[in-house]
């Protein structure tokens, strides 16, 4: 529309309102840390492989300290036990991440190789290990830990995979 040949924006009437939501999401949007799809492969595999390291090495330690006579076999079991943990759980969900990162593509930002809910139930179990910790006695915890740790670490693999995969096509 026109008044007297000026727009309307020119000739007085307000210019439309742009939410502060609209501009906030614009802002971030522009700002975000983003990056490419082989770097959101490298983060999850590092992300699992490093978490998985630690609570191995905690594990074993504690293991070690609460029972040392059995506790290289107690460790094997617990190593074994995450064994079929990663093919039986954690393949699937690093199977997830792997297929997240590509369907996204390039330019996201770089948490979101996991998912809000995933992010949520990484807070769950960090949570819940600090709980454990508390309650119940090292030489139970220990093995615990290098199940899941053993488990993360074997699963990282999926990520590794593609993202050696990724960069020979970049």
């Amino acid at each position: 529309m026109t008044c007297d040949g000026m727009t309307l924006a020119r000739c007085g009437s307000a210019p439309p309102q742009v939410s502060r939501r609209s501009r906030l999401t614009h802002w971030a949007e522009n700002h975000k840390p983003a990056a490419g799809v082989s770097t959101h492969l490298m983060l999850a595999w590092l992300m699992w492989l490093i978490v998985g390291s630690a609570l191995v090495g905690f594990g074993i330690r504690w293991t070690w300290e609460a029972e040392s006579v059995v506790a290289p076999w107690v460790a094997a079991v617990a190593i074994a036990v995450g064994a079929v943990k990663s093919r039986v759980v954690l393949d699937r969900a690093a199977r997830r991440v792997v297929d997240r990162v590509r369907a996204r593509g390039d330019g996201r930002c770089l948490g979101g190789f996991l998912s809000l809910r995933t992010w949520g139930l990484v807070v769950l179990m960090m949570i819940a290990g600090r709980l454990l910790r508390g309650t119940l006695a090292r030489g139970i915890v220990g093995p615990l830990y290098i199940t899941v740790g053993t488990a993360l670490c074997l699963s990282s693999r999926l990520s590794w995979q593609a993202w050696r995969k990724s960069r020979y096509r970049s």
